[in-house]
């Protein structure tokens, strides 16, 4: 796993503008793979910042990068205990929510909506896209907005920024390591 792939596809998240990304990649090697989560871990994680396998099959993995203090955060909000409620969760720790949202990704025929809650989506775009069935929005750029949408509108703008610049710096020679803004 490059780190070009992780700027492409997590830069708002290393740049503490976005509780959390997902992406898939490719492999050839389960081992290889899990290493190379590893590796990117020992440099993340002194920013708080964690990388983690929420899938790895058939040689591709479904990857999640997070910041555990923010996500902590948005999953504190009410709306968002409610929904996780909803869907079988017991509210506690972080890495029990994320081990039940594991769980459902493997056992359920969908992908579980809820996951916008995991990735920092308002919980009111999230219960609406739920109870609409992902129809009747009011646009879309990262996720499918029902609430506020002007605020989702500035997020997306400043979430596409933010990943330009980042891939220009990364092509200028700069290291994840260098680009991950520690959160505190």
């Amino acid at each position: 796993m490059s780190e070009e792939i992780l700027i492409r596809h997590c830069s708002p998240t290393l740049a503490g503008i976005k509780t959390a990304n997902l992406f898939r990649v490719k492999y050839a090697n389960k081992q290889d793979i899990i290493e190379a989560i590893k590796r990117v871990n020992n440099i993340l994680i002194s920013r708080g910042i964690k990388l983690l396998p929420l899938t790895i099959n058939k040689g591709n993995a479904l990857i999640y990068m997070y910041r555990e203090e923010q996500l902590k955060k948005d999953l504190a909000h009410p709306l968002s205990r409610q929904i996780l409620k909803e869907h079988g969760y017991e509210h506690s720790s972080v890495q029990k929510l994320i081990r039940k949202l594991i769980e459902r990704i493997d056992k359920e025929n969908e992908f579980p909506h809820e996951i916008g809650l995991f990735l920092g989506y308002p919980p009111e775009d999230v219960e609406g896209f739920i109870k609409n069935k992902a129809n009747h929005f009011k646009c879309q750029g990262a996720w499918k907005v029902y609430g506020d949408e002007e605020k989702a509108k500035a997020s997306f703008c400043k979430y596409r920024k933010c990943t330009k610049c980042y891939m220009n710096l990364f092509n200028l020679g700069w290291s994840i390591e260098k680009l991950a803004v520690a959160c505190l």
